[in-house]
């Protein structure tokens, strides 16, 4: 039978003529890191200080010795090494002699080492020396940057983005091992997995590579105690196994996510000789792209149940990958399904994830949004690149397919909007960009090996370029104008089918910038914030943002701007909640025309002011608690439609919501100058719009509208928070066991308890909230070591009155 032994120990990394020790998988930024050469990256500047390490060529090396090139019995006739992957451009040698060469990362590589040993080498060439090498080969090709990412297949955000560091690594970043085998193995199994009127199929396609073409072979599969023999000809064979009364996989809030675990055994007479095991799941997934009366729709529909689709999107949680461990990508997947996240798109500039990301989300009922590795530039597809494109995607279309949380394969990240939108187009002159793989070779792929999923072009995509590619009424949308350009209630003015991105910036938690920039004194513009800040003129937009709702805090006359940065960190995590909130209630009470939302972003790979949830130390910022309460099944919005104003009651619940809303139009001092209970009903996955009374109607800067039903509330001004003369808010605060209860005597805003204030391993299980006099709310406090109600009182924030 084959057998398979990891090869992770005694690897060094060549550096100025010294062996250090190197950890496999890695890369050489975490083993210089290591071994105190450079210092870490994420603090303070010191990410210019490194950026030598990507410009470097290196060598990893250890012993291939006869122990792990030879089966402890000598019996195997055939024994390869296999990395899972390599980043990026190598070549790979033993004893000096070359097995081979890669450049690809995005692929795994196997040599035949039968009957050698020796000094095992893998030296990898600089990124940038490669990609500057096909540039110079193909020509220039335009980009969102100015760094050479296109040009060789490679996480693209290596060289740096609006929200990461530039840190081009190289390394061995998958697992390595030796296998020893006889006979035949398995080399591919393609699992085709489907279910009609409750029965499942599972056709497994084996392909096996032999070293005895005239051996009889056989495969053998068993899933849900159902049992199926297939014979091999040649070089392939398909086992069909059927599994009456299937238990279907649903997303999160749909139903459970039953998974059936798949073994496929490969056997020559009554030998095993290989064994393949997988976990699958029984859906249907499909793609409503008819169009309609409002254009072209993208609506997702699980077992025949079409949903909105409560997304987010998720990039590297490391800029070095091979630091996410399995218990870091459950944790994070974790956060996003108790956000009441469904939906996960993984950007393509970033990578094909682990199989431990898959498998979290198959757990926890996670939809999942595949883009192919293609972001934000126009992509040769000449050779060498062509050959490897289509390698990668078939080998990673084939391995991720086992897995139900699978629902849609996306071409590109913003490249055909490119081409039509940022004078890509004239620059290329007839150049190829990449349409032909997200318009021919991708589509062809999918199609041939995992027709049971969809794919689209692209995103932004309408589906033909007799329109826009980023035109609102037609498929997938990204609304950036807001964020670069506009104020967020500019989201309201249109109703897109898909809005695939959007969002807006917040620096993360205090307790990281602490982290992140030790001894600096924190201002908006010190230098350790302008160095985390990698948007283009990130800061101006989060000022100009700001400014049309609140008063900016100023520094004094000699720009020293100690106590309002406090103040300006608050206001600008408050403004990214109400941005992203703006949007979502908008477009949920538009359900059906609006079919999903995906916020970008949820998650960092490091310590940075970004569009992100959760920040690079994996802190939730208040727009993480903001969409538990945007992705709940239940939500009320109030609305401006046609010169009035309407409460929508969204309910994506199977059963239906009935009640009654109490609406009270209040001033700010807290009188309530008018109350009715108003009935209302919406079935389940349904919305339902009631209509608010005149008279309620909130009038001027003093009054507001508050909406309230079920434990529900949302509430509404009419005019900005710079107009709102908010009263000095005061209120109570007292602990209570687990948490800290604040009672408010006045009006009181969106009060945030910044709990990483307290203490960095603090967090609080709520973001904002806006109390009314005399109501209270208990803040549930965890890893907070000395409780104390003065040290509370100091680490909440709420809105004040404007100076």
């Amino acid at each position: 039978m084959l057998q398979a032994t990891p090869l992770t120990d005694g690897w060094t990394l060549r550096h100025e003529g010294a062996a250090l020790p190197a950890a496999v998988p890695g890369c050489v930024h975490t083993d210089l890191l290591a071994a105190g050469v450079i210092p870490d990256p994420f603090l303070g500047r010191n990410e210019a200080e490194v950026a030598w390490v990507g410009r470097r060529d290196w060598t990893y090396e250890t012993d291939l010795t006869a122990a792990s090139a030879h089966s402890a019995n000598e019996q195997h006739e055939q024994t390869d090494l296999v990395f899972d992957g390599l980043d990026t451009v190598a070549e790979i040698l033993l004893d000096g002699r070359l097995l081979g060469r890669v450049r690809n990362m995005h692929r795994s590589y196997r040599f035949d080492v039968t009957g050698l040993s020796g000094r095992l080498s893998v030296r990898f060439a600089s990124a940038y020396a490669e990609a500057e090498a096909v540039r110079g080969k193909l020509g220039e090709r335009p980009a969102a940057y100015a760094e050479p990412y296109q040009y060789l297949r490679k996480m693209a955000c290596s060289f740096g983005w609006d929200w990461g560091p530039t840190l081009v690594t190289a390394g061995i970043w998958r697992p390595v091992r030796v296998e020893h085998w006889s006979t035949a193995r398995i080399a591919r199994v393609r699992p085709l997995v489907t279910v009609e009127q409750g029965t499942g199929h599972v056709e497994l396609a084996v392909d096996v590579e032999r070293t005895r073409v005239e051996a009889p072979l056989t495969a053998e599969a068993t899933v849900g105690g159902v049992r199926a023999r297939a014979e091999i000809d040649g070089t392939g064979g398909v086992v069909r196994l059927t599994v009456p009364d299937a238990e279907l996989w649903w997303p999160r809030g749909y139903g459970e996510q039953p998974l059936y675990d798949v073994e496929l055994t490969l056997l020559q007479g009554e030998d095993t000789l290989d064994v393949w095991r997988r976990r699958v799941g029984f859906r249907t997934v499909e793609l409503d792209r008819r169009p309609d009366e409002h254009g072209t729709g993208f609506t997702l529909a699980v077992n025949g149940e079409r949903l909105f689709a409560r997304g987010v999107n998720w990039i590297p949680d490391d800029v070095f990958p091979s630091r996410v461990t399995r218990e870091r990508y459950r944790q994070r997947l974790r956060q996003a399904a108790d956000a009441g996240v469904d939906l996960v798109r993984i950007w393509g500039g970033g990578i094909y994830e682990s199989e431990d990301f898959y498998d979290a989300c198959d757990e926890l009922g996670l939809l999942v949004w595949q883009d192919f590795p293609f972001a934000c530039a126009a992509y040769p597809e000449e050779q060498p690149l062509r050959g490897e494109v289509e390698a990668e995607a078939r080998e990673n279309v084939v391995r991720l397919m086992p897995h139900p949380s699978l629902v849609l394969w996306n071409g590109n990240n913003e490249n055909l909007w490119g081409f039509r939108d940022w004078e890509w187009e004239s620059r290329l002159a007839g150049d190829s960009w990449g349409e032909g793989y997200y318009l021919g070779l991708l589509p062809r792929v999918v199609a041939e090996l995992d027709p049971t999923r969809p794919y689209t072009a692209g995103s932004p995509w309408s589906g033909s370029w007799d329109r826009h590619p980023n035109d609102p009424a037609h498929g997938t949308h990204h609304s950036w104008e807001v964020w670069n350009r506009e104020d967020y209630a500019d989201y309201r003015l249109s109703v897109p089918r898909f809005v695939a991105e959007f969002g807006w910036q917040a620096p993360p938690a205090y307790a990281t910038l602490r982290r992140a920039l030790p001894g600096e004194e924190l201002a908006p513009d010190s230098p350790g914030m302008l160095h985390h800040q990698k948007a283009d003129d990130g800061n101006g937009k989060l000022r100009r943002g700001l400014e049309r709702h609140f008063a900016f805090p100023e520094g004094d006359f000699e720009g020293n701007f100690e106590g309002h940065f406090d103040r300006w960190h608050y206001l600008t995590q408050v403004n990214q909640a109400r941005a992203v909130a703006a949007g979502i209630e908008h477009w949920r009470s538009h359900w059906p025309v609006c079919a999903g939302t995906v916020v970008w972003q949820l998650n960092d790979c490091w310590p940075v002011t970004s569009w992100a949830a959760i920040d690079g130390d994996g802190r939730e910022k208040p727009l993480y608690h903001e969409l538990r309460r945007l992705y709940a099944d239940r939500l009320l919005t109030l609305q401006v439609r046609d010169g009035g104003l309407e409460l929508a009651v969204v309910n994506q619940a199977a059963e239906g919501w009935a009640g009654a809303v109490r609406l009270r139009r209040m001033s700010v001092e807290g009188v309530v100058a008018g109350e009715a209970s108003v009935g209302f009903g919406a079935e389940g996955r349904a919305v339902t719009r009631v209509g608010v009374p005149r008279e309620l109607e909130p009038v001027g800067p003093k009054e507001f509208l508050v909406a309230d039903a079920d434990g529900l509330r949302t509430v509404h001004f009419p005019v900005p928070d710079r107009e709102v003369p908010y009263p000095r808010p005061e209120f109570d605060v007292t602990l209570a066991p687990g948490g800290v209860v604040v009672t408010a005597r006045t009006l009181v805003r969106d009060l945030l308890l910044q709990a990483d204030r307290l203490h960095p391993g603090a967090r609080a299980d709520r973001g904002l909230v806006t109390l009314l006099p005399g109501e209270e709310v208990t803040i549930g406090v965890h890893g907070w070591e000395t409780p104390d109600a003065e040290a509370a009182r100091s680490a909440l924030y709420c809105m004040e009155p404007s100076r």
